[in-house]
């Protein structure tokens, strides 16, 4: 089996190929090459048993997701974006990676003759826009109120389309929050979500741009390679035409993040979070939803954790080795 994964260089997409690693293969077949495309190079994971290809491209050029499926890979994982925070400040680029690089792929893939993958496509939580249920189902009607949200949104259509029309067999995941996050701190406006367990676990001050009443929707960087597993491998019979479906999380305000981090690794790490509101970021998060009931992707066997103490420990161990600056 191929696997060709767009993004692959990015936090999620390095996870993913490290767990096919593991692995050895992806729904009981084996995996037998890697690709791995992006805008600077994926590393290659350690010990891996089929063959791997970083490739850097621009996937919204005219002419290169043509090269990336000419040799037919039969799952494609569809990572690659421009964050929010950065589709927000930069409207052209938005548009441009968001929309007219998913755009060329699905094209790409229509025009291959006798071609039909398997595509996951990650989209957000954030294709749906104020005012809120109290919990949101995957009928709630989709308005964004950000760039990111309207391009996620646009390219969800897309896919049930596509996918309707036979020319790809497609499966949409949302994504919750992926908290923690490991690394440094990007460009997304959900950042702060991990900035503010991460840094204060590696013994580093994290700001606190928004309110810590700010509620919203999570799940760990391990349950997030797990949707990509289960998405592209389950029986899309079972999904129906809205191929979009909202992946499980764990909705908790942000004060009740920062309590779990005392309960975890207590008050003086804390003490290195700091309040300075960025009206920016509160506005694009106030038209965020809160809380979800993803009932139709529980039923297709998609999981995630039940509270955010399981989140901040599986950040600790996977991440820091079981151990942080206290």
């Amino acid at each position: 089996m191929h696997i060709l994964v767009l993004g692959g260089a990015g936090m999620v997409g390095r996870k993913f190929i490290e767990r096919l690693a593991r692995d050895g293969g992806l729904g009981g077949k084996p995996v037998t090459r890697v690709t791995a495309q992006d805008v600077v190079p994926a590393t290659p994971p350690a010990a891996a048993p089929f063959d791997f290809e970083s490739v850097v491209s621009d996937l919204s050029l005219a002419g290169e997701a043509e090269k990336l499926i000419a040799t037919r890979p039969e799952v494609i994982i569809h990572l690659a974006a421009v964050v929010s925070g950065e589709a927000e400040a930069d409207f052209d680029k938005g548009y441009r990676i968001n929309l007219d690089g998913t755009r060329y792929l699905f094209e790409a893939i229509r025009h291959a003759e006798g071609y039909m993958p398997r595509l996951v496509f990650t989209s957000s939580v954030a294709v749906f826009g104020a005012p809120f249920h109290e919990k949101i189902e995957d009928e709630f009607f989709t308005t964004p109120l950000t760039s990111y949200g309207t391009q996620k949104a646009i390219g969800e259509l897309l896919l049930c389309d596509y996918s309707r029309r036979g020319f790809f067999d497609g499966v949409g995941i949302r994504l919750p929050t992926i908290c923690v996050r490991p690394g440094k701190p990007n460009k997304a406006a959900s950042g702060f979500f991990s900035n503010i367990i991460r840094e204060p676990l590696n013994g580093e001050e994290a700001v606190l741009p928004v309110s810590d009443q700010v509620r919203h929707w999570h799940a760990s960087p391990r349950s997030a390679v797990g949707f990509l597993v289960h998405a592209a491998t389950m029986d899309t019979a079972a999904i129906g035409p809205r191929r979009a479906l909202t992946m499980p999380g764990y909705s908790c305000t942000v004060a009740e993040q920062i309590e779990m981090l005392r309960k975890v690794a207590g008050e003086n790490v804390v003490k290195r979070i700091r309040r300075e509101t960025d009206p920016v970021i509160d506005r694009i998060v106030a038209g965020w939803p809160r809380n979800f009931d993803p009932q139709r992707a529980l039923a297709l066997g998609f999981r995630a954790e039940s509270n955010f103490e399981e989140i901040i420990r599986v950040h600790i161990e996977d991440e820091l080795h079981g151990t942080f600056v206290k």
